[in-house]
């Protein structure tokens, strides 16, 4: 039986989404091309059907799943609030993919790395563009410096086992970033 093009453009948005939720939550190498297949509700034949391989699926994974960033284009604050929180943190399959994914990008092919970076540029633009009022060449580092610290704070807040020492992680980066940005003492 002949699939649609409606219906191949909603199993592959399906794998995509589907994918992007199990390589945030176990990595790309613990993620077989069956698994994902599996939990798009479609069988592993299909996967070549829209995919010419693993490397391939990962690729457009990241740029489906980091096109969906948000942040920046309002407020800044609770924005930051809402990231370095500890549902957030909790919620690495359904989280930021920096977060989950950018120390494990590095051992990825090209065509990831390239994702990952355009995604990042992407991210930073917005937070650049939510940021108060300043000299651009100020802006732009603000905006790096506390997407930075952003991620790598979710990122060691998962790491560690001791609950009150993440949660410490998560807050005070936080309040570093809202005293930069707004130059307010951190609390």
């Amino acid at each position: 039986m002949k699939v649609s093009r409606e219906q191949m453009a909603e199993n592959r948005q399906r794998i995509l989404e589907e994918a992007g939720r199990l390589f945030r939550d176990k990595g790309f190498d613990a993620v077989s091309v069956a698994e994902v297949m599996k939990a798009a509700g479609l069988t592993h034949g299909g996967f070549y059907g829209h995919f010419s391989s693993k490397d391939d699926l990962i690729a457009q994974t990241l740029d489906h799943v980091l096109a969906g960033g948000s942040g920046g284009n309002g407020d800044i604050c609770g924005y930051v609030d809402a990231y370095l929180s500890p549902r957030h943190r909790d919620n690495a399959a359904g989280g930021c993919p920096n977060a989950a994914l950018a120390a494990a990008i590095r051992h990825q092919g090209p065509a990831a790395r390239l994702a990952m970076t355009d995604g990042l540029r992407s991210q930073i633009g917005r937070v650049e563009e939510a940021l108060p009022a300043m000299d651009p060449g100020d802006r732009r580092r603000a905006a790096i410096g506390s997407w930075a610290a952003m991620v790598g704070a979710v990122m060691l807040a998962r790491a560690v086992d001791d609950p009150a020492l993440s949660d410490e992680i998560l807050e005070q980066t936080g309040a570093w970033i809202d005293a930069g940005i707004n130059g307010k003492p951190a609390t």
